[in-house]
Parts: structure tokens; sequence; C-alpha cells
């Protein structure tokens, strides 16, 4: 993930903030592929267009600082 950093620059911070708990298994699925998995866990993304399509799926459950 280093390398991907380095060649965008831009990062973004997603913190959980929703319970997976009666979820559809698709955005349980999403939440694990940005690598949250319980709420108010948070993890540091490259900045993409295919995560900020996981992040539009499941946007009534994460927060995002830019």
């Amino acid at each position: 993930m280093a390398k991907a950093k380095a060649a965008s620059g831009k990062t973004i911070i997603v913190t959980q903030t929703g319970s997976i708990i009666g979820r559809t298994k698709d955005q349980e699925q999403t939440l694990i592929g940005l690598g949250l998995n319980k709420r108010h866990k948070s993890r540091e993304l490259v900045d993409t267009p295919m995560v900020r399509g996981m992040i539009t799926k499941v946007r009534h459950l994460v927060e995002v600082k830019e």
C-alpha cells in the first residue's frame, strides 16, 4: 500500500459509524473490503474511484475525512 500512497499522494480517512447488524450481505462485504468491521474503526485509504464507489455504497455507515 505504500507504493500506492506514493503514486497518488492523496489519502482519505474512513471511519465506520454504523453497525453491520441487519445490513445486506453486499454492504457487509463492502465494509470488509474497506478494511472496516467494527464501529469507530478507522482506515487511511488511497483516494481512488474504486474506493469512492465502495464508500458511496455504504455512505450511511461511514464518515469520510479528506
